[in-house]
């Protein structure tokens, strides 16, 4: 593995763990599904969310979607919280990613990170990279890679930082 993602890795097991302070949300334009360029923190709509990185060639982060769609009624039913999916597909695949996104009828945003700013910002190496943000737009939990039932740690941390 190379050392920068041993690194990304490591500061998110880090800041998963508590041990490392929450850093801000950073300010990064993103196109939504209208083509509109918008601040990824203005998809935020104040309150816990998740921020899960994928591609349209990764097959554990369309499993992954596909599962945080089809718990998400379920969890809401717990925790109030958003899904944000960002594609870092670059412009040659943007247009199959929203495709993809229609076709799997995803319940939650997704925006795409075409020219991959965000993904640069937040330290992103591999896909699916997910993060859970607080209602004030501070990452609090980071997590790379996917296997069925991790998602649990998703929900566990969403009711922890809601304080239910």
């Amino acid at each position: 593995m190379k050392v920068k993602t041993l690194i990304n890795i490591f500061i998110g097991l880090l800041i998963g763990s508590g041990l490392l302070s929450a850093r801000p949300l950073p300010d990064v334009k993103v196109e939504n599904m209208d083509g509109e360029q918008v601040s990824i923190r203005s998809v935020m709509n104040g309150k816990p969310a998740i921020i899960s990185f994928w591609g349209v060639t990764c097959k554990p982060c369309i499993t992954e979607l596909n599962t945080l769609n089809e718990v998400m009624e379920e969890w809401l039913e717990t925790v109030d919280f958003d899904i944000i999916a960002v594609s870092v597909d670059d412009s040659r695949f943007s247009s199959r990613a929203k495709s993809m996104a229609q076709g799997y009828d995803w319940q939650f945003d997704c925006v795409f990170d075409k020219n991959q700013d965000l993904k640069r910002a937040m330290n992103v190496s591999l896909t699916p990279q997910t993060f859970i943000v607080d209602a004030a737009g501070n990452i609090v939990y980071s997590h790379s890679g996917y296997t069925p039932g991790s998602e649990q740690e998703l929900l566990d941390k969403l009711i922890e930082i809601s304080g239910k």
